[in-house]
C-alpha cells in the first residue's frame, strides 16, 4: 500500500508519495505569495493555496504512481494560520491571516490587562499571544463588513488551513466535511486540551461563535473521502484519514513515540517539542503545553513545545529583502569564509520574540557591529541565531521538567526540516546543545507523518512498533566546541536577546 501526505507549510505546498517502509517515492511543490499588508502583517491566499494543493496532488501522481495503490491521504499544515468562508459557495471573506502575523497585538494587550499572560493557561496550554488563532478569527469578524451577522447567522465556516483543506478535499460546498483534529484545535487557544472540546468561556472572552467551529476529532481516523471534483477526478473516493498541525506531524514523522522523545524542526520557524506522555505539563518557563496527538479511540499524548518564529525566514530575508545572496543554499559557504561570527549577534524578533521570552513589542536586532565585521559574519550570525534560539528553548525545557518531577537528560535530538542539510549549522547546533544532533534517512518527517496517521487509520501497519522500525539515521553530528566557549557565545546571544525587548512602545 501506498500513502499520499499533503503538506501545507507556510511558504509552499507539497505532495509526497510514501511506502510502507517510510521510502519517498514522488514529492512535488509549489510556493504562493506571502502578502504584507502592513508591518507586522502576513496573509495568504486561500484560494491560490487550495488551487497549489490540487496541483501538487495531480503533478505526484504523474510520478509513474499508480493511484489504485494509494490507501489514503493525510493532511499536515501550518499552524494557527486562520481561514473564514462562505459555506455556501466556498469563497473566503478575506486573506488568510498567517500565525506570524502580529494585527491583534492590542487586543492581547487588553486580555493581558485583565488577569496576565497566562490567564488562559490552565484550559489551553498557551500563553496569550497574537501567534495564535483565537483573536485572529475575531478580527477577522469584526473587520469584514457584515462578518458577525453571517456568522451568527450560520453562513460561515471557520477554522485553521486543515479544516479548509479537508473541507475543500470531501466537496466543499456540495458536502464538504468540517474538521479539524486535537492537535490543531489545540492551537486556536479556544480548546480546552483536558476536555478536548472548544471552551465556552474562552469562545464568550475572545468573541468567537461556536456556529462556524470545527468538529474536532482524533489525528489518525478517516474523516472522509476525497471528492470527484478534485485534482481532476484522479483522487476520487480516496479516504483522508490524517491530519496533524506540522510539528506535530514531524514528531509522529520522527517516531518519537515515548515520553522524554524530543524533535526539532528546522523550517520557516524552529520547533522543538518534547513528549510528555498521557499528561500534560504545564510550564513555568515560557513553553507550550500542547497535545502531540491522538489515535483514534485512544488518549491523546501531549508535548512542551518551543515555537520560534524566524529561523529559515531569516536566511529567505537575507535573500529577498538585502539582496546578500541569490538563493538559499549560498548562505553555507558564504557563514563558512569566516572562522567565527566576528563578535556579531543577530536575533531576528521580526514579529516579537516567541519561546520562551513571549514578548510582542520586540523587534529585531543586530548587536556587536564594528567595521570589522562582513556580510560572511552577518551570514554566519544568521545561522548561528537558529541554534541559540534552539538552546533558549532547550533550557527552559529541562527546567519545567524538572519541576514536574522529572529531569530531562536528553541524551539527542533528533532534527529535520529544510534546514538540517546545512552542516555548519547542524554542527554548531549539536556544539551549543553539548549532546548529538541526527538527521533520519527521511528528512520530509511532517509529510512522513501525515501519511503515517493516514495509514495507521487504514490499516497500512498494524502500530507504532511498525513505524519506529522504519526510523533511520543518516547523519550525526557531534558537539566539538569546549565547554567553556559554548557558554562565553550563547551568554553573548543573551545579551543582544535583552536590547530586541520592548521595541515597539
Amino acid at each position: 500500500m501506498l500513502l499520499l501526505a499533503l503538506d501545507q507549510g507556510t511558504t509552499s505546498t507539497r505532495a509526497m508519495v510514501f511506502d510502507q517502509a517510510g521510502r519517498a517515492l514522488a514529492r512535488a511543490q509549489r510556493e504562493h505569495r506571502q502578502i504584507y499588508p502592513q508591518p507586522g502583517w502576513v496573509e495568504h491566499d486561500p484560494l491560490e493555496i487550495w488551487a497549489a494543493a490540487q496541483a501538487v496532488l495531480s503533478d505526484a501522481l504523474a510520478q509513474g504512481i499508480d493511484r489504485r495503490q494509494i490507501g489514503a491521504l493525510g493532511l499536515t499544515n501550518q499552524r494557527e494560520t486562520v481561514v473564514v468562508w462562505e459555506r455556501a459557495t466556498g469563497r473566503p471573506i478575506h486573506n488568510a491571516l498567517v500565525w506570524q502575523d502580529t494585527r491583534t497585538a492590542a487586543d492581547i494587550a487588553a486580555l493581558v490587562a485583565h488577569g496576565g499572560q497566562d490567564r488562559f493557561r490552565a484550559q489551553t496550554g498557551l500563553p496569550l499571544a497574537t501567534y495564535f488563532s483565537g483573536t485572529k478569527l475575531a478580527w477577522l469578524l469584526d473587520h469584514v463588513p457584515g462578518a458577525r451577522q453571517q456568522a451568527a447567522a450560520g453562513d460561515l465556516l471557520f477554522g485553521t488551513m486543515d479544516s479548509w483543506l479537508i473541507w475543500n478535499l470531501t466537496g466543499g460546498p456540495r458536502g464538504g466535511r468540517h474538521l479539524t483534529d486535537v492537535t490543531n484545535a489545540g492551537r486556536t487557544q479556544l480548546l480546552n486540551i483536558h476536555t478536548l472540546a472548544w471552551d465556552a468561556e474562552l469562545l464568550r472572552l475572545l468573541a468567537v461563535p461556536r456556529l462556524g467551529l470545527p468538529e474536532v476529532r482524533a489525528s489518525s481516523e478517516v474523516y472522509g473521502e476525497v471528492a470527484a471534483s478534485v485534482a481532476g477526478g484522479a483522487l476520487a473516493g480516496l479516504p483522508v484519514a490524517g491530519a496533524l498541525g506540522d510539528q506535530q506531524a514531524a514528531l509522529f514523522g520522527q517516531t518519537c513515540f515515548a515520553p522524554g522523545e524530543a524533535k526539532n524542526t528546522y523550517g520557516t520557524g524552529c520547533f522543538l517539542l518534547l513528549n510528555t506522555g498521557p499528561a500534560p505539563v504545564p510550564s513555568a518557563n515560557g513553553l507550550l503545553t500542547t497535545l502531540g496527538y491522538q489515535l483514534v479511540g485512544q488518549q491523546p499524548v501531549y508535548a512542551l513545545e518551543g515555537s520560534l518564529a524566524i529561523t529559515g525566514a531569516l536566511v529567505q530575508w537575507l535573500r529577498d529583502n538585502l539582496g546578500l545572496i541569490a538563493n538559499a543554499a549560498e548562505i553555507e559557504p558564504l557563514a563558512r569564509s569566516v572562522s567565527d561570527n566576528g563578535g556579531v549577534y543577530f536575533v531576528p524578533a521580526f514579529s516579537g520574540l516567541y519561546a520562551p521570552y513571549w514578548k510582542d513589542a520586540a523587534r529585531g536586532v543586530i548587536a556587536g557591529l564594528t567595521r570589522y565585521a562582513t556580510k560572511a559574519h552577518l551570514a554566519r550570525a544568521a545561522l548561528e541565531a537558529t541554534a541559540y534560539q534552539t538552546r533558549d528553548v532547550l533550557e527552559a525545557m529541562r527546567r519545567d521538567a524538572a519541576a514536574s518531577g522529572g529531569a530531562l537528560d536528553l541524551s539527542a535530538l533528533k532534527v529535520d526540516g529544510g534546514m538540517v542539510f546545512n552542516e555548519l549549522l547542524m554542527q554548531f547546533q549539536a556544539d551549543q546543545l553539548g549532546v548529538p544532533v541526527i538527521r533520519p534517512r527521511v528528512a520530509e518527517t511532517t509529510a512522513l507523518g501525515a501519511a503515517y496517521a493516514a495509514g495507521l487509520a487504514v490499516g497500512a501497519w498494524r502500530g507504532l512498533d511498525d513505524l519506529r522500525a522504519n526510523w533511520g539515521e543518516d547523519r550525526r553530528w557531534t558537539p566539538a566546541l569546549p565547554a567553556a566557549e559554548r557558554d562565553r557565545l550563547y551568554a553573548q546571544w543573551q545579551k543582544a536577546v535583552t536590547r530586541t525587548f520592548d521595541w515597539v512602545e
